[in-house]
């Protein structure tokens, strides 16, 4: 059964309207699973309010090392030492930098755990609220949506994770998985194909684009 309300979504440039989904499906699981890919966020030792530190001279900034890891990845061909990079990568958009706001993911996290979703939604809310540019409080708001059978709101979090950040390929694959849960399998394919310029080595991407290659040109025969 289909809700009558529609979302409607960019991606690189393509854009489709589709029905929001509200049922829950195995396809559904996992997206969830895919979206959930990075680890908890880091657990806040404290709750003091932030200070501003200056960066040390000669001092790697958590920019230029996500720079480094994505610059590695997208050259790495084995996907086991692929898979170690894109961990990191994960590791580094888990730090929000702030100590309050990484609190807040932890009780998200742990109140996901426990399915206690309103609650974890609250504390996601707050998070996006502290700090709106931290990229993995909306792609775990996004799971969370998705869960919880709004495929609308998810999609909306997911835009505003890639509009944050173009290379989560964790966002990528969400929405590459509702496109085609949707039947909108030639934008799906579009949406690995960008995964795969970013993350060559991923297996999965690989089938997908094949099975949806091969799916599209048996459409048009």
């Amino acid at each position: 059964m289909l809700c009558n309300s529609k979302i409607s979504f960019d991606l690189l440039k393509w854009r489709v309207t589709i029905p929001a989904m509200c049922i829950f499906t195995p396809s559904r699981l996992l997206l969830a699973l895919a979206l959930l890919a990075a680890p908890p966020a880091l657990a806040a030792e404290n709750t003091k309010p932030d200070v501003i530190v200056e960066q040390p001279l000669g001092e790697e900034r958590p920019a230029d090392r996500l720079n480094a890891l994505f610059t590695q990845l997208k050259r790495e061909r084995d996907p086991q030492a692929a898979e170690g990079i894109a961990n990191r990568i994960r590791l580094e958009w888990s730090d929000s930098g702030s100590a309050t706001v990484n609190l807040l993911m932890q009780w998200a996290d742990k109140a996901i755990a426990e399915k206690r979703n309103a609650a974890a939604h609250d504390f996601l809310d707050q998070a996006i609220a502290l700090k709106p540019t931290f990229v993995e409080g909306w792609n775990r708001r996004a799971t969370l949506n998705y869960i919880a059978g709004d495929t609308r709101k998810a999609m909306a979090d997911i835009n505003r994770v890639l509009t944050l950040e173009p290379r989560h390929f964790g966002a990528l694959a969400g929405m590459a998985a509702i496109l085609t849960e949707s039947g909108h399998d030639s934008l799906a394919l579009k949406a690995w194909e960008q995964f795969l310029t970013i993350y060559p080595a991923d297996r999965n991407a690989q089938e997908q684009v094949q099975t949806l290659s091969e799916k599209l040109a048996g459409s048009r025969t």
